[in-house]
């Protein structure tokens, strides 16, 4: 990895004085963060007419069973594929951020889940050796991985692939209304770094994410299971 880059030392006072005017730009970032929001929550909506099929824990459900009672819908699309033996690493890094907030989405009429198209009996094995508890369905045989660009996907990120993919990650949001459904959102990509916790905390250290000298972004990463140990 990268050494990190020769700091400057200061006075005291000479920190603050940087680090008011950095504090300028941090707010002027949350105002502007905030602007989007309010874009993202202008966009129109797509409605679905498609029926997909889930396999789940309660057995097969549609996507307004998904839903689960409330208006609003997030999903995870997980890299994984049907003939796969365990989920994507980079997708497993961002899944050990998802345990505990349901309770909190479910009280603001969200509900969140993951979505694969790996056997359900395979995700449920894989959920079980990483101590996940998030819940995660299978969209084997259906095309809902594929209509959303995540899945053999010609164009990705709005754009066109160089090569299709098997499985890309992204996360789709979703609205129920007097009966119907309805597409509000999709990102994919860099659009994914806001629901990774440890990249943010990476990005307050002095390395920030110290992966500009690996042989690509994330070479450096592991299942959390699978670390060396550092003891």
């Amino acid at each position: 990895m990268d050494l990190m880059a020769e700091p400057t030392v200061a006075s005291r006072e000479e920190w603050l004085s940087a680090r008011f005017e950095l504090l300028q730009a941090e707010k002027e970032l949350t105002r502007r963060r905030d602007e989007l929001s309010r874009q993202r929550r202008a966009l129109p909506w797509v409605r679905i007419d498609k029926p997909y099929e889930f396999d789940t824990t309660d057995g097969p459900r549609s996507l307004p069973d998904l839903f689960d009672g409330r208006s609003q819908l997030l999903v995870y699309h997980f890299m994984f594929g049907p003939d796969w033996d365990e989920g994507c690493p980079s997708c497993s890094f961002w899944a050990d951020n998802f345990d505990g907030i349901g309770v909190h989405l479910a009280h603001r009429d969200v509900t969140f889940l993951a979505v694969s198209r790996a056997p359900l009996d395979r995700l449920m094995a894989y959920r079980s050796r990483m101590g996940w508890t998030f819940p995660w369905v299978s969209a084997l045989g259906s095309d809902f991985n594929m209509d959303f660009g995540v899945s053999q996907a010609s164009t990705y990120n709005y754009v066109p692939a160089a090569s299709p993919e098997e499985e890309l990650p992204g996360l789709s949001a979703f609205a129920q209304r007097d009966g119907e459904v309805f597409h509000t959102y999709s990102c994919y990509s860099r659009g994914l770094d806001a629901f990774n916790g440890a990249y943010q905390l990476l990005d307050l250290t002095p390395k920030g994410r110290d992966e500009g000298g690996l042989p690509h972004s994330m070479a450096w990463l592991h299942r959390h299971d699978a670390y060396p140990d550092l003891s």
